[in-house]
């Protein structure tokens, strides 16, 4: 994790393997490690690459206080920022979230701060921000 940016987040959710596979799907993430916990059934910790960005996450541990996932029904009080370099990607990995099972919150708009701007809540309850500058905000 050499090149991995300053901060990273780190999501706890209930079912990693699921969301892992889920996350694959709708963002096209790539698993670079998994580490199973003792009991064989949960993931102790996950790192993926999320367009050039890296996320970790792991199943809840409430043995150990380990966090916990968000209340279903909830908004989670933590979004994920994903940044793309095209204001096209924000609409493509929007259309293609949702098509994966995410509910989007906010369709892909020209935000007023100069970008094209979408949200998506994943099954697991964690809210995805996409992000693109729009070229006039660029210059």
């Amino acid at each position: 994790m050499d090149n991995a940016p300053r901060i990273s987040p780190y999501l706890t959710v209930k079912g990693a393997a699921d969301a892992i596979a889920f996350y694959q799907k709708a963002f096209d993430a790539q698993e670079n490690a998994r580490m199973p916990a003792q009991d064989g059934r949960r993931i102790m910790h996950a790192h993926l690459t999320i367009n050039g960005g890296t996320v970790m996450l792991s199943d809840e541990f409430e043995e150990f206080d380990g966090g916990s996932a968000p209340v279903p029904g909830r908004p989670s009080p933590v979004s994920i920022s994903v940044s793309y370099d095209r204001p096209e990607e924000v609409d493509a990995i929007f259309k293609q979230a949702v098509a994966a099972g995410s509910k989007g919150v906010m369709d892909p708009h020209d935000a007023f701060f100069g970008a094209r701007f979408a949200m998506v809540e994943d099954p697991f309850g964690h809210r995805w921000m996409l992000v693109a500058m729009l070229p006039q905000a660029q210059a």
